[in-house]
């Protein structure tokens, strides 16, 4: 029998021959592993130890800068102690951007097997000092992560290169990624719940002690309750809080299908009964964005007072916008395509969309380099520095997008930066069961942003921590200086 031309570089490339071969092929020819960059430079770099990263916080304390930085499961030598440890949560020194020091490396949960998921390490950070949080130690900083998929944990970091456990709390089979209002103490908790069919809800929590973590109420949609039947939305994957701006909290659900975008009364929220039933859960909810089933609401990010230009006073010049952040969670582009969308809040029970953004898959060959392409999150830092002037996205092989967000009706690109990939970039693979049509490649996870202006961009493949700045017409939109 002759083998067709399909099956025969099927074989030749080690994948399946229903795969999609362009893929592989192209990652193969076209993609070098180099830097690119337009209007953004690479100030700084650490390897984390070759830890797959996930989301950065930084947190002024006193005269210093320190980088929290959460991880995947998964386990590595910790440079500073020569020992194994599970991946969990690494804390820099970012006050030189140009040479970030490992200070201290706090291990997580070991992870285990479970199909269609990751689990262990300590994925989430979130940082507080006392003079903030109305109950705390004023002279403290406090540290709040999860661990892995059982519960979260509060540390003392006043003392960044010697932080201790403060409190554990939270029994989850499934955690993600938290909100804390440092002014407030107020955090926002995804995890499990047996309340509810979906596998993470918000879990709400007092939090202005950081000692003494006080549980308020459990907080879904309707449709994820335990007897709901129908449709199922996608499960929380993280809330953001625009108090003490506004009294609201802008939750999404889902990261690559069955998204909601939700607004909601923080007030209601934090006052209203904890019984979990469908008339609770609706009480404090402004809004709901449905997006269609094959689209997620990973990040929901509010750009509040907005000043659209060309518009006049009468026009309602003024405008409030929610930036709603898909996530593509598969290798190669077999997946419907996720992106940013910015939806028109104004009148928020009647959102609507007016923008989309979006990295165009042809100006890179980004399905044909291997690993994920498309969007993942933004960053969260409401710095004056980039608020409502700039917005910076995590796109996994297309690296770190600079958008010009001054119009919301127009977004528009003014900057990139993917890095080199390292001699510790991890593969990914065309076929993850299979193991098959493997290459290194870059896959930035999430980005931050610091009060001084510094992007911080951590890589999902073991490559490290990219400190970055803007250059160019990127900087000038936030009028930093030359």
């Amino acid at each position: 029998m002759t083998m067709s031309v399909r099956a025969a570089a099927a074989a030749l490339l080690g994948i399946s021959a229903a795969a999609p071969l362009w893929a592989p092929i192209a990652a193969a020819q076209a993609y070098t592993g180099r830097e690119e960059a337009h209007d953004v430079r690479r100030v700084g770099f650490h390897d984390l130890a070759a830890r797959t990263a996930y989301q950065p916080t930084i947190k002024r304390q006193g005269n210093r800068w320190i980088a929290y930085v959460g991880s995947h499961g998964g386990r590595m030598v910790n440079p500073l102690t020569a020992r194994m440890e599970e991946n969990g949560t690494s804390i820099l020194d970012v006050t030189d951007p140009r040479s970030p020091k490992l200070l201290f490396h706090i291990p997580g949960e070991k992870g285990r097997e479970v199909p269609g998921r990751e689990t262990g390490g300590a994925q989430m950070t979130r940082v507080c000092s006392g003079s903030e949080l109305p109950k705390a130690d004023k002279k403290k900083t406090y540290l709040l992560r999860t661990f892995g998929d059982s519960r979260e944990e509060i540390w003392d970091v006043t003392v960044p290169e010697k932080p201790a456990m403060l409190a554990q709390f939270g029994q989850f089979r499934s955690t993600h990624k938290n909100e804390w209002e440092c002014k407030s103490g107020i955090a926002y908790i995804p995890g499990s719940h047996d309340a509810y069919r979906a596998s993470r809800v918000t879990h709400v929590y007092d939090l202005s002690d950081p000692a003494k973590p006080v549980f308020i109420r459990a907080f879904g949609l309707p449709d994820q309750l335990k007897d709901a039947k129908g449709y199922n939305p996608g499960q929380i994957h993280g809330p953001i809080s625009a108090w003490p701006v506004k009294e609201r909290v802008y939750f999404g659900y889902g990261t690559n299908a069955r998204g909601v975008a939700q607004i909601v009364d923080r007030e209601k929220l934090l006052k209203g009964p904890a019984e979990p039933s469908a008339a609770n859960l609706l009480a404090p909810q402004v809004a709901r964005i449905d997006l269609p089933e094959f689209m997620g609401a990973h990040t929901t990010f509010p750009l509040l007072g907005v000043e659209v230009p060309d518009f006049k006073a009468s026009e309602k010049k003024l405008r409030d916008f929610l930036v709603i952040v898909n996530e593509n969670t598969v290798t190669v582009c077999n997946e419907p395509r996720q992106m940013a969308f910015f939806v028109d809040i104004t009148d928020e029970k009647r959102p609507f969309g007016v923008a989309n953004y979006d990295v165009l898959e042809a100006s890179g060959d980004f399905c044909g380099r291997g690993g994920r392409f498309g969007a993942h999150a933004s960053h969260e830092n409401r710095t004056p520095i980039y608020y409502k002037r700039l917005m910076f996205f995590s796109w996994f092989n297309a690296g770190v997008r600079v958008v010009d967000v001054r119009n919301p009706y127009r977004p528009k690109e003014v900057g990139y930066y993917i890095p080199a990939r390292t001699d510790k970039t991890d593969l990914r693979c065309a076929d993850e069961e299979k193991k098959t049509g493997c290459v290194p490649v870059i896959q930035i996870n999430n980005m931050e942003v610091d009060d001084r202006g510094y992007i911080y961009a951590v890589d999902r493949a073991n490559s490290g921590l990219f400190v970055l700045e803007l250059t160019g017409e990127a900087r000038a939109i936030a009028s930093l200086p030359k």
